[in-house]
C-alpha cells in the first residue's frame, strides 16, 4: 500500500498536464500512487487518464472519484497546471509523520511563475469565501488550497469527501470548514513548494461559480446572523478586488 495517493483532476491543457506529470517523476519521495481523473478533455490530455469521464463533472466530483479509487494513507491533490518542486511530497510526508492525529490537512507553498507567493494556505473570509494567505510569517491556515493540498485519509473517512453540489471553486473551503468544525486542524508546510501556472484573472465564468459555491457553503454552515453580516463583507471583498486591479 502506498503512503500517499496523488490525485490530479484534468480538463484539457495537455502541455501543462505533461509538465505536471513530469514534475512528479522527479520527486525525491516515490512511495506514491498516481491517479489522473480526466473530465472530458478534447485536446489529447485524456490519454493520461486513470479514470476517464465522458463529460466535465466538475472538480469536486472528479476529485472524489480519484480519492475513492486511491489506497494511500494520505491523499494529495495537485492541479494539472501546477509543477511540484522535487521535495514537495517528501516534505509533506515528513511533516505528517511527526504530527498528532488531529492534524488532518497540510498546506503547501504555492508560487506564481514569477516566484512570488500565491498561497501559504487559506482562511475562511467572513462571507464564506476562501481567501489565500500570503506573507513571510503567515497566520495559521484554516485549510489548504486545493491547488496543492494533502489530507489524512482518516479525516476524510470521518468527515466525508468534497461536496459535489459545489461544481468548482470553494470546494476546498467547504471541506476545510467542515473539518475544522469537527476538531481537525491544518498545518502549513513552507518547504513543500509547487509552482502554479493557472490564470489568476477573474472572469464572469469564474465569478459565477465562485459565488455560487460560496452561497452553497453558507447554506450548509452559516447561521442567520452570519448570512446577514456576509453582505457587507462581500461588498468589502469586491471593493478590494476592484482596487487591486
Amino acid at each position: 500500500m502506498p503512503t500517499v495517493s496523488v490525485i490530479i483532476v484534468s480538463w484539457n491543457r495537455k502541455e501543462m498536464l505533461q509538465r505536471c506529470l513530469y514534475s512528479l517523476t522527479k520527486q525525491t519521495f516515490q512511495d506514491f500512487e498516481l491517479i489522473v481523473v480526466d473530465n472530458g478533455s478534447t485536446d489529447g490530455a485524456e490519454c493520461y487518464a486513470t479514470i476517464r469521464n465522458a463529460t466535465n463533472l466538475g472538480f469536486a466530483k472528479a476529485a472524489n472519484q480519484g480519492i475513492a479509487a486511491s489506497t494511500g494513507k494520505y491523499v494529495a491533490l495537485l492541479n494539472n497546471d501546477a509543477e511540484a518542486h522535487e521535495r514537495w511530497l517528501e516534505t509533506l510526508g515528513l511533516a505528517a509523520h511527526d504530527d498528532k492525529d488531529q492534524i488532518g490537512m497540510y498546506a503547501s507553498t504555492v508560487l506564481r511563475p514569477d516566484g512570488t507567493q500565491e498561497s501559504a494556505g487559506c482562511y475562511v473570509y467572513p462571507d464564506g469565501n476562501g481567501m489565500c494567505i500570503r506573507g513571510r510569517n503567515p497566520q495559521p491556515p484554516d485549510f489548504p488550497s486545493g491547488c496543492a493540498a494533502m489530507y489524512r485519509r482518516d479525516m476524510l473517512d470521518r468527515i466525508g469527501l468534497f461536496d459535489e453540489k459545489i461544481w468548482m471553486y470553494n470546494e476546498d473551503t467547504e471541506l476545510g470548514l467542515r473539518a475544522k468544525r469537527q476538531g481537525w486542524h491544518c498545518r502549513y508546510v513552507p518547504w513543500a513548494i509547487v509552482t502554479h501556472h493557472g490564470m489568476s484573472r477573474n472572469n464572469l465564468r469564474k465569478l459565477y461559480h465562485n459565488e455560487r459555491s460560496r452561497v452553497i457553503l453558507m447554506w450548509r454552515h452559516f447561521d442567520f446572523g452570519q448570512v446577514f453580516w456576509s453582505v457587507p463583507w462581500t461588498a468589502v471583498r469586491f471593493a478590494r478586488m476592484l482596487w487591486a486591479r
